[in-house]
């Protein structure tokens, strides 16, 4: 049983050493905090070397005389010593309220931070594509690590559960489209010119693009929140353990699967809003349907077709990228995960619509005009 804390004021060389023995442990300490209080003479130094067992409570208090006296501790053992020293460490003054930045130095700050943090990130993208670009060379040369269950499973989240969404947006889209181009087309009488606006815009733009934000709002997130969920609670750590690869077993079925449900899904989205402005065009402007296909079929070159379906697995492969990647960065509580999913969706978001200006540009650069 551990010894009650207890002092003693000796004489030394003409100065006045505190000398201190027993246990300074929370349940030992009983009155010894209050007689230190009561010191006030000059004392040259606190001696611990009587001192059997110390925890953190009995550092503190140690210091904290220490500190009141302006003396020296000596005597103890490197593990007393250590543990008043990190005590003492953490003896600093809290700021109640931040001091004071003037608004320019606040501002500059602000943007400094902001385009650094862009930085490490679009690094740590970077870093995040090579590294599942490693896993599925590692997963060709060894087939027998492919999940075919995982992949399939996700091909439902991403792809069949969204169908009904996606689908009642597209249809409200084009109808949308047709409305808006045919108020402004009949000032100068080409109604019939909505039918090229709905048929060029869903399928080289529109089509792909609100399916790739749909995917983002959906399924990038939830890559977030999952990986995010399972890094919290350690199953990523325990997966390493038992010798199975994160990257092969959580990111690549993930990012396979939106890659190739994007393609599928946004032709799908065209081909339904293109009913869309079909039904307004036969509803307001009484353009029948046989009328509509057959102009469509005339006005739309198939080369819009191929725009949009290249465009759409290289945005599914930088959903699935930055979703994962942000679920993979979680660490410490539960807020970051609320953090890094709605980071996910915007990176994703603003990425896909970088890379549509991108595509834009190139393909009407080749000739797909």
């Amino acid at each position: 049983m551990n010894k009650a804390a207890d002092l003693a004021e000796e004489t030394r060389d003409g100065s006045t050493v505190v000398r201190l023995s027993g246990a300074l442990t929370i349940a030992c300490l009983r009155d010894l905090p209050a007689r230190l209080d009561a010191l006030d003479g000059p004392v040259s130094a606190i001696d611990l070397s009587d001192v059997d067992h110390m925890d953190t409570i009995g550092a503190w208090t140690v210091h904290r005389t220490a500190k009141r006296l302006d003396c020296e501790v000596t005597g103890g053992s490197d593990d007393a010593e250590r543990m008043v020293s990190a005590v003492g460490k953490l003896d600093e003054p809290v700021a109640i309220r931040p001091d004071y930045v003037p608004p320019i130095q606040r501002v500059l700050g602000e943007i400094g931070a902001a385009v650094s943090m862009a930085g490490s990130t679009l690094l740590g993208l970077l870093g995040f594509f090579g590294a599942t670009l490693v896993a599925t060379w590692n997963v060709i040369r060894h087939p027998r690590r492919f999940r075919v269950n995982a992949v399939v499973q996700r091909f439902e989240v991403v792809g069949v559960s969204a169908l009904g969404i996606i689908g009642l947006m597209s249809f409200l889209i084009g109808i949308v489209i047709a409305q808006q181009g045919s108020v402004q087309l009949r000032q100068f009488g080409m109604e019939m010119l909505t039918i090229n606006l709905v048929g060029r815009l869903t399928f080289r733009e529109l089509g792909v693009l609100m399916t790739a934000i749909m995917v983002a709002g959906r399924s990038g997130s939830a890559f977030a929140a999952q990986l995010g969920t399972m890094k919290l609670t350690e199953e990523v750590d325990a997966m390493r353990t038992i010798g199975v690869s994160p990257m092969e077993a959580l990111v690549l079925p993930r990012t396979l699967a939106v890659v190739v449900m994007m393609p599928l899904l946004g032709f799908y989205s065209s081909i339904i809003a293109v009913i869309g402005g079909g039904f307004l065009c036969a509803v307001s402007l009484d353009i029948p349907p046989i009328t509509f296909v057959q102009r469509l079929r005339e006005v739309v070159p198939i080369t819009d077709l191929w725009v949009g379906l290249i465009k759409a697995p290289v945005f599914g492969l930088i959903i699935a990228i930055a979703g994962c990647f942000q679920g993979m960065q979680v660490k410490a509580n539960a807020e970051e995960v609320g953090l890094r999913t709605t980071a996910a969706v915007v990176q994703a978001i603003f990425l896909v619509i970088v890379l549509d200006a991108f595509f834009a540009v190139f393909f009407t650069w080749v000739g797909w005009n």
